[in-house]
């Protein structure tokens, strides 16, 4: 089994979320972040997207969605890209 690269969309739970303390939460919670960015979606909301890496096993994908769905003011997360490391 390998590693694989997976980008997830976060949404919080409504623009009124401190997206800074969100960041520092999912840091500290989600082991391997590489990289996270704002992505604007309208009305003052703003989804972040998080670049991380996790082993390539069964229900690795489903688990890491859920470890975002247990950190407050995330009120969903989904792969939106996901590719095997070389």
């Amino acid at each position: 089994m390998g590693a694989v690269a997976v980008i997830l969309k976060v949404m919080p739970e409504s623009p009124e979320v401190d997206l800074e303390a969100l960041k520092a939460a999912i840091r500290e919670k989600i082991p391997g972040v590489s990289d996270m960015r704002d992505e604007p979606i309208g009305f003052g909301l703003v989804a972040l997207k998080v670049a991380t890496v996790i082993q390539d096993e069964e229900g690795a994908t489903e688990g890491i969605e859920s470890q975002f769905l247990d950190i407050p003011g995330v009120d969903r997360a989904e792969i939106v890209d996901l590719s095997r490391m070389i």
